[in-house]
């Protein structure tokens, strides 16, 4: 974020040992070098209860990638990723099933609390009213009930403040949501715009399993070339799905200027939601100024940018590694990271606020 240095976290340490963090398996041992003893600690501490974290970012910036990655070493059962966003579409698409929203209508008459009535409520929800918007106290409402089928699980709340009249809300969430006495924690992340850029014009999805990968900057094992179109495309390596064509969405390749009014509206909340007081606070890094940064990572930690060609002999692809660097929001020439060292950043910082 420009004018914002987030501390940097060291994630270098003695060991010779090198890990591809695209492999789940060197995945594990990684972790298991760079924070184990962190690892084990919360593990102990997630034996008698759960936290609740609040993922601070830009769109696009990884919080549901690093969710999933806390998953994956703590157990795809141990938390759950809930993105405000979609659970407020999910409801919307209830709104024709008679049963559903009769059961939606039972649960908030005994959870709801709120300024309004709830039948102002349910009018604004359905859209039956232009002079009274969707209140705040709905969307916890619908959020409180999400969380309800999620018991005993730690949370990662994603887009939760979403806007500035919800920042205190954020605050007493825990108490409004009746979620036990678990420790909460804002996580904020920062990451270079042309970061996001470049996500944005590169990614592909599965239209399968709706996996997202990233032609240049996060690929599939397997990558194919259209001798007719004469470019390169990922197929879906994920094991449960089949090897199909991912595919880019429409007007991506204009970049970050699609969302650029989001983006806007994304930091001055963020920036907003860091002065607040009474609650930790863990700052995360997508990158690393390229000054100094192998004092505090290791080579293998930072993301590479991939190349493909073409083999006519051999009549296969030929991919290529190359340095990556991008300069961050401030001008400053920087490093990617890959998201496992981002969560090892997560790690060491989390581990220092329920751990007493």
């Amino acid at each position: 974020m420009k004018g914002i240095s987030f501390p940097i976290i060291k994630t270098k340490n003695d060991s010779k040992t090198t890990y591809d963090l695209n492999n789940v398996e060197d995945r594990k041992k990684y972790f298991r070098e760079k924070v184990g003893r962190e690892i084990d600690d919360i593990k102990a501490f997630m034996k008698k209860q759960t936290f609740i974290a609040y993922m601070m970012g830009k769109k696009l910036a990884g919080k549901g990638t690093y969710s999933k990655l806390f998953m994956e070493i703590f157990g795809r059962e141990s938390a759950v990723h809930l993105s405000v966003g979609d659970i407020v579409r999910a409801a919307d698409e209830i709104k024709g099933d008679e049963s559903k929203m009769s059961e939606l209508r039972e649960y908030m008459e005994k959870n709801y609390r709120g300024f309004i009535s709830l039948d102002d409520a349910f009018d604004a929800f359905l859209g039956r009213s232009t002079s009274k918007l969707l209140p705040t106290e709905f969307i916890l409402g619908l959020v409180k009930r999400e969380i309800d089928k999620n018991k005993g699980k730690v949370l990662f709340i994603d887009g939760f403040p979403r806007s500035m009249d919800q920042v205190s809300y954020s605050l007493y969430f825990r108490e409004l949501v009746d979620y036990r006495n678990d420790p909460d924690v804002f996580v904020f992340i920062d990451l270079p715009e042309q970061v996001i850029d470049e996500r944005i014009k590169y990614r592909v999805v599965c239209p399968k399993c709706n996996t997202s990968r990233n032609l240049k900057l996060l690929p599939t094992s397997k990558v194919e070339y259209d001798k007719k179109k004469k470019e390169f495309y990922l197929l879906c390596d994920n094991p449960e799905c089949e090897p199909v064509k991912m595919l880019s969405k429409e007007g991506d390749e204009k970049g970050l200027e699609l969302i650029r009014d989001r983006l806007e509206a994304d930091d001055k909340l963020i920036r907003e939601t860091m002065k607040l007081y009474g609650i930790p606070k863990i700052y995360l890094r997508n990158s690393i100024p390229v000054e100094g940064a192998l004092d505090n990572v290791d080579s293998y930690e930072l993301t590479r940018n991939k190349s493909f060609s073409w083999d006519e002999k051999n009549q296969s692809v030929i991919t290529k590694d190359v340095e990556w660097i991008v300069n961050d929001d401030d001008g400053i020439p920087s490093y990617s990271l890959y998201a496992s060292a981002v969560i090892v950043q997560f790690i060491k910082q989390l581990h220092e606020v329920l751990i007493k």
